[in-house]
């Protein structure tokens, strides 16, 4: 067997070639993008509340539709189970950990208004953003 059985990598155009060589987006799946064989994560970082919006809670994750889920079927007896949190009505998203955990950090230590502002901001009718996820 040959060392030069597996053939290289080939670039279909110019413009796919630029944007390997500049670290951008090659092809996109399930919003996972790929530069060139490395896979890029996604991070996230959600604010959920109750249903009459009296409580929030942040939190931070790699795979948001499964966490909301979780949140939403109670499977961990935690904090958003006890005061009911499934209401998904803000999130950010990164590509690296340490931004989303500092982030969450920083929405942690803030005040209540804060949150409150940033969710009016985005969403002022403090809907459901995963309310078509799971149909």
């Amino acid at each position: 067997m040959s060392l030069r059985s597996k053939q290289p990598r080939t670039v279909q155009s110019e413009d796919a070639c630029l944007r390997l060589l500049f670290h951008q987006p090659v092809c996109c799946k399930d919003k996972k993008y790929y530069f060139g064989l490395m896979k890029i994560h996604l991070y996230y970082v959600y604010i959920l509340t109750n249903k009459s919006n009296r409580v929030l809670y942040v939190g931070v994750t790699s795979d948001l539709q499964n966490r909301v889920l979780e949140h939403k079927l109670k499977i961990h007896k935690g904090f958003t189970a006890r005061y009911g949190c499934n209401k998904l009505v803000y999130y950010e998203e990164y590509q690296w950990i340490q931004d989303a955990i500092a982030r969450e950090k920083q929405l942690k230590a803030g005040s209540r208004q804060k949150k409150v502002d940033l969710i009016v901001a985005e969403n002022p009718s403090w809907v459901d953003l995963s309310a078509d996820w799971y149909d």
